[in-house]
């Protein structure tokens, strides 16, 4: 496993840490490929019931590693000119399918897995980094940390999933503000916004958010997977529609362990103990 991206697998809990502290976390492809393909083990491990997301150092993820993008850029411009071309779109589209490659599966597969997943957000989440954070389940943020969607700063569009979970968090109108005036939302704010679940002094945030992640392991796992099927299900179809998933769903679970378990518990009077499944 690449250094950049660290995976520990401890009580069903596992934590990937996004490990280059010396760039603020900033993704290059090592790092980009590092963490799309820890969180698809993250998601196949029969170990793990819950994922914690976070980063080493003083932020949780600045996004894209503009050195390393600069650098390509200027080396596909080189290369053109000494073609005697003026620059093709075929370059260009080859210089951005990081979206296709990287961003888009590592946001999917935070959102889709099907087990909870807790960003513990503990410095700047920007760009990419905010689209992670945003496409996990629950944020747990420190008091110095803040979001920036960045993108238009640098002539960009959103990716990692920001155009979509965004406006589902804030609103369309707020998401827009962001967006199109990209600017420093400090953790009180991102309470406010909705867009962190708590937030704790900076002090507190390792223990915190090992606590809620924890609890999320020890829970009935199917049940928190078929809740994140269901709330992304009802963001694009009828009520209809989503009260028919709602109830096969709903039949599955009531068919697990996790679920007779917690019933004959609740009729002794005692605590259930869930196995995920």
């Amino acid at each position: 496993m690449a250094d950049t991206v660290l995976y520990e697998v401890t009580e069903s809990l596992a934590t990937v840490t996004l490990n280059r502290p010396e760039a603020m976390n900033a993704l290059n492809d090592e790092a980009k490929e590092a963490l799309r393909d820890t969180l698809r083990r993250a998601a196949e491990d029969s170990r793990v019931r819950a994922v914690l997301l976070t980063g080493a150092g003083r932020a949780f993820c600045v996004g894209q590693d503009l050195k390393e993008h600069l650098a390509r850029v200027a080396a596909l411009e080189a290369a053109a000119e000494g073609e005697g071309a003026a620059g093709g779109t075929g370059e260009d589209d080859g210089l951005m399918r990081t979206v296709d490659v990287h961003y888009s599966p590592i946001a999917h597969t935070l959102a889709t897995m099907p087990k909870p997943v807790v960003a513990a957000v503990n410095g700047v989440a920007a760009g990419a980094g905010f689209g992670f954070a945003l496409a996990a389940d629950y944020r747990v943020v420190a008091e110095s940390a803040s979001f920036n969607t960045a993108f238009a700063g640098i002539a960009l569009t959103a990716d990692s999933g920001l155009s979509w979970t965004l406006p589902r968090v804030v609103g369309a109108g707020r998401a827009a503000d962001l967006l199109m005036f990209p600017r420093k939302v400090d953790a009180a704010e991102a309470e406010r916004l909705g867009i962190a679940q708590r937030v704790v002094p900076d002090a507190e945030l390792p223990g915190a958010a090992r606590e809620i992640a924890r609890r999320l392991a020890e829970g009935p796992t199917p049940a928190y997977a078929a809740i994140k099927e269901s709330l992304a299900y009802a963001a694009g179809h009828s009520l209809a529609q989503t009260l028919r998933l709602e109830g096969r769903l709903q039949a599955a679970a009531g068919a697990s362990a996790d679920h007779r378990a917690a019933v004959a518990a609740f009729v002794r009077k005692e605590r259930p103990r869930f196995e995920g499944r």
